[in-house]
């Protein structure tokens, strides 16, 4: 959530209305990073942005209007535009642009500049917004008309945040509510308990996403880090030896807190089945040994180290987004999306 700060600087001044300019729908320029916008504060400072610039001359002017009115804008940026901001290639989008009044845009400063999940959701013709904030996403601010659907917003964002993932989405809540739903959430920590070349080729790939990497050595290590853990978060364990069950239990909630993160443990079909059977002697239940992925990876036939940290970190975003890994060739969905 670095990338935030500029714009939970714009936010956070003073306590005139605020605009924000967000993608409501898009076609074309390949794969576009989720939870982008544009903020305008009352004296006209702009923060953020949308489609690497490729839209700034038109977005810049929406922003500065919507702290009046709210506005449904479609955009097209050609191929050559496009591939010189650094997009894949031509495509169009949906600009929604709209005011926000003080207390969503404090809200979502403050989440942004303490590293905490965050959500805006607005009614897709800019009408009506709020924010709602904080590790559980139980703080809203504002309101979407009416108190079912707020109430359907909130339980919404709630399940988005158990991806452990950035999201903008645009869905249809409770009595037909068509909405915008941006949900920003921590940069994830993967921590790797174990050495070697696969545990160097997790940093690197950790470093490839923007993702915060750590490594850890003792059981006491691991266990800290792990009941530390947000949704958000990955444990991969690399290590055999016995004595690191205690950490996968505390992953689950065995101990005082909820378990959280992405548990994934690396070994042979005999190992996992060796742990598998003191962790159900420990006290296990089924249920919870299935949130243990192990032998963690997708199936892309990985041989070297770097390879296999591929597939890990594949299933761990397949895991995050709540899909099943397929070859997009075969795949019905947006590609994208």
């Amino acid at each position: 959530m670095s990338d935030l700060s500029e714009v939970a600087g714009v936010l956070a001044r003073g306590d005139e209305a605020r605009a924000v300019v967000r993608v409501l729908d898009r076609h074309g320029f390949g794969t576009v990073e989720p939870g982008q916008l544009m903020v305008a504060g009352a004296d006209g400072t702009l923060g953020g942005v949308l489609l690497r610039g490729a839209l700034d001359d038109r977005v810049t002017t929406l922003a500065t209007q919507a702290r009046t009115r709210p506005a449904v804008v479609e955009a097209h940026v050609g191929e050559d535009a496009a591939v010189a901001a650094g997009l894949a290639c031509a495509g169009g989008a949906t600009l929604l642009a709209h005011p926000l009044d003080a207390t969503a845009p404090r809200a979502l400063a403050a989440a942004f500049a303490a590293g905490v999940p965050a959500a805006l959701v607005s009614r897709a013709d800019g009408s009506a917004s709020l924010a709602i904030t904080g590790e559980e996403l139980d703080a809203v601010e504002g309101s979407l008309g009416f108190a079912a659907i707020d109430a359907a917003a909130a339980a919404h964002v709630r399940g988005l945040l158990r991806r452990g993932a950035t999201v903008t989405e645009r869905v249809t809540l409770e009595a037909g509510a068509d909405v915008l739903v941006d949900l920003w959430v921590p940069v994830p920590t993967m921590i790797v308990v174990g050495p070697g070349a696969i545990a160097d080729a997790l940093a690197a790939q950790a470093g490839l996403l923007g993702w915060a990497a750590g490594r850890a050595d003792t059981v006491a290590e691991a266990d800290a880090a792990v009941a530390a853990f947000t949704d958000a978060d990955v444990l991969v364990l690399l290590d055999h030896d016995p004595a690191f069950d205690a950490v996968l239990r505390t992953g689950l909630g065995h101990g005082s807190g909820p378990g959280r993160g992405f548990l994934g443990a690396l070994g042979s079909r005999r190992t996992q089945a060796a742990r598998r059977e003191r962790l159900l002697a420990a006290g296990v239940t089924e249920a919870e040994l299935g949130r243990i992925h192990g032998p963690v990876g997708l199936d892309l036939g990985a041989r070297t180290p770097a390879e296999t940290a591929v597939s890990i970190v594949a299933e761990v975003l397949a895991a995050r987004s709540g899909r099943d890994p397929s070859a997009l060739g075969r795949a019905a969905g947006p590609i994208g999306a």
